[in-house]
């Protein structure tokens, strides 16, 4: 075997873990969370759309959290685009917090406060 081969190989068999190690969300998937809140933030970028809210706690507290999902091209084909969410927009995102604790959620779904629900990942 010449080293080109061998280079190609160890190629072949390290890019799948590469791209799940990029694409994997520390999330605990053991328990779907709802986090309701106002848009302060709508960033309509890649790899990962990402949207800030302000979340009131049940004390009355006001917690700044970070929700998102995939790709532009991604959420796209679910009927969103840049102009989907704005600063003031009250939404329920539903879907899987850090496992460390942390104000991030990897969404699943939102439902705007007129009642749509939009998906971010699968098809409808």
């Amino acid at each position: 075997m010449n080293i080109r081969t061998i280079v190609a190989v160890a190629v072949l068999v390290a890019a799948p873990s590469l791209a799940l190690a990029h694409h994997a969300w520390p999330v605990d998937r053991s328990k779907e969370v709802t986090v309701k809140g106002t848009v302060t933030g709508f960033n309509w970028t890649n790899p990962h759309v990402m949207i800030d809210l302000e979340v009131k706690t049940d004390a009355g507290k006001v917690e700044k959290w970070n929700v998102g999902g995939p790709s532009t091209e991604r959420m796209s084909g679910n009927g969103w685009d840049k102009n989907t969410l704005k600063p003031g927009d009250v939404i329920t995102g539903y879907g899987y917090r850090f496992s460390d604790g942390q104000n991030v959620v990897q969404l699943q779904r939102i439902v705007m406060a007129s009642g749509k629900e939009m998906l971010l990942y699968g098809r409808r």
